[in-house]
């Protein structure tokens, strides 16, 4: 039985976020896939709330907002893991109980697009179950729940800009200046990580060796400069989802053709993410964008932004 001394709710908020370079290797001995990436956390936010429930009422899943009846209210919701982790982590329950808990995810991030959506949901669930239950674990030991729980989750706790390595979870500051104006583009069908990974591994190319990020993004960050970074712009999944999504090459021609500084395929996509020379550009190709013939929406956000936070009324 649970035993806790916290308050009644608490609403934390998480960022998605876009890749600025994604650079996948060979599988390993576990299937594995190392990485070498660049994130970037911007301001399309996922909410989860978490509220204190009766004794052995057990974990309690409900979901709002963008594609909430594609997301799972069962004990397959990465936010179900999390709360449970973080549980037997600070010995509240046994190893094989559940917390008491009702948690309501409240999405903004597409399911299945590429942005982190799952994984900030986890890492807001993290912070707002450490908060509820006054459970007082060092961020230390909140990134190693989120490390186990999926390789984006540890970025989604942080924030900012940050290179991720091994499967994404090592991650290390980037020093970096300026905000970035983005468009993000979302399609109304998902492409499945797992399926991304299973096709780029039928395909000959090349891999660097060692697998890291390139010096030249690095550089262009520093300088706060948005068309010296959207030059560098590079991603390893990007002719997967252009093939499978064939609007999304429409879409980033006509960034292009309308002077953005880089437009990239977030993640395995099929999210297209448009970076804006600066605001009143953004604010023109938005308009462009909805102007246009591609029947899609477009979201206006910034970056980079902080990562899960409690949100205070």
């Amino acid at each position: 039985m649970m035993k806790i001394a916290g308050i009644p709710e608490v609403t934390v908020r998480a960022p998605g976020k876009v890749n600025l370079e994604l650079t996948v290797g060979a599988p390993d001995e576990q299937g594995m896939h190392p990485l070498a990436t660049v994130f970037q956390a911007v301001s399309v936010y996922e909410e989860v709330t978490a509220t204190m429930a009766r004794s052995g009422s057990g974990i309690t899943i409900t979901v709002g907002g963008r594609d909430a009846k594609n997301v799972p209210t069962d004990s397959s919701n990465i936010v179900f893991q999390a709360a449970t982790k973080l549980a037997r982590a600070a010995k509240l329950v046994e190893p094989d109980e559940v917390p008491d808990v009702d948690l309501h995810v409240e999405k903004r991030v597409p399911v299945g697009g590429g942005m982190a959506g799952g994984s900030a949901d986890a890492a807001a669930a993290l912070v707002a179950c450490n908060e509820l239950w006054g459970t007082r674990l060092k961020q230390g030991a909140l990134d190693k729940i989120a490390a186990e729980l999926g390789a984006d989750v540890t970025f989604c706790m942080h924030g900012g800009n940050a290179v991720g390595r091994g499967y994404g979870e090592q991650l290390a500051p980037v020093l970096s200046s300026g905000e970035y104006h983005w468009l993000f583009i979302f399609s109304d069908i998902p492409i499945s990580t797992g399926a991304a990974y299973r096709e780029l591994d039928t395909r000959e190319r090349e891999i660097p060796q060692p697998l890291d990020v390139r010096p030249e993004l690095m550089t262009a960050l520093r300088t706060g400069d948005p068309i010296e970074v959207g030059a560098q712009l590079r991603n390893d999944f990007q002719e997967i989802a252009l093939e499978a999504q064939p609007k999304i090459r429409d879409i980033m021609t006509f960034a292009e053709e309308h002077l953005a500084a880089g437009a990239i395929v977030s993640g395995s996509g099929p999210t297209v993410a448009i970076l804006a020379p600066s605001l009143w550009h953004q604010r023109e190709l938005k308009a462009a964008l909805l102007g246009g013939d591609f029947g899609v929406e477009v979201v206006a956000a910034t970056g980079p932004v902080h990562g899960a936070r409690v949100v205070h009324d």
